[in-house]
């Protein structure tokens, strides 16, 4: 694990650059357009990479990380035991979880405590159309993406991801609200 308590990925590197160990990067290149919802796969609209933390990090560190890397969650890992340097996917933070965290004590709440779990987490090979629909059925705005073959995760897809591949349908390019 890397200095202060946290990982990084390959867009997002913690300090020093090192990632976590688990983890396995995706390319993922920003200047291309987005796929059409309708012929696109969790991979073609995901955000590459993780931001993690163990449970007992405090929520006050979880908001900095996000304000730091500029994501809307962070993932939250723990030892299997002690003597265990194999991390287990245990869940995620949102954005909305810190600002429903915001009318409490903040400093007095962890990473694990204020984590959805368990955590939902979609294949990177499934349609995007997946996605969407486990969204809506568990209520959650984020869900962790895993690699095929190793399960590990390898990003996260949210709302907004799936928005842009929306708008790149074929339907009207109107931008603005009609009156």
């Amino acid at each position: 694990m890397s200095a202060g308590g946290f990982s990084g990925s390959a867009d997002a590197p913690g300090p020093g650059g090192r990632d976590h160990a688990r983890m396995t990067t995706v390319p993922h290149h920003e200047q291309t357009l987005p796929v059409p919802f309708e012929t696109a796969t969790v991979a073609d609209a995901m955000s590459p990479g993780v931001i993690s933390c163990p449970p007992e990090t405090p929520l006050r560190v979880v908001a900095r990380m996000m304000s730091t890397f500029s994501v809307h969650s962070v993932f939250v890992f723990e030892h299997q035991d002690e003597d265990d340097e194999d991390l287990q996917l245990w869940g995620l933070v949102s954005d909305l979880d810190l600002v429903a965290a915001g009318r409490l004590d903040v400093d007095a709440r962890t990473a694990g405590g204020s984590a959805v779990t368990p955590l939902v987490s979609v294949c990177s090979t499934e349609p995007l159309s997946v996605a969407a629909q486990l969204m809506a059925e568990n209520g959650v705005s984020h869900l962790a993406v895993t690699d095929p073959t190793s399960k590990r995760p390898v990003g996260v897809i949210s709302t907004l991801d799936i928005a842009r591949s929306i708008a790149a349908g074929t339907g009207p390019r109107e931008t603005q609200a009609s009156a």
